[in-house]
C-alpha cells in the first residue's frame, strides 16, 4: 500500500463519489454527501497508517480502495 501520493489518493476517492471541495494550504478537502469529509495532505507519498485511516474513515475497505488504484 506504499507509494500513493496525495493527488493519486484524491483521484481514487473521486471514483467513489468524493468531490474535491477546496484546498487549504497543503491539504485537499474531499466532500461526499453521505460519507465523512476527508482531509488529504498533498504529499508525494502518504504514510501507510494515514492512508489506511483515511480509507477506514471513508467507510471503504483497503481492498476496495486498492482495486480502483
Amino acid at each position: 500500500m506504499s507509494n500513493i501520493s496525495g493527488k493519486e489518493a484524491v483521484r481514487i476517492f473521486q471514483k467513489f463519489g468524493y468531490i474535491l471541495d477546496h484546498q487549504t494550504e497543503s491539504h485537499m478537502i474531499l466532500y461526499h454527501e453521505s460519507r465523512p469529509t476527508l482531509s488529504i495532505p498533498n504529499h508525494k507519498e502518504l504514510a501507510p497508517g494515514l492512508l489506511r485511516a483515511l480509507i477506514r474513515k471513508s467507510g471503504l475497505t483497503v481492498e476496495e480502495f486498492l482495486k480502483n488504484k
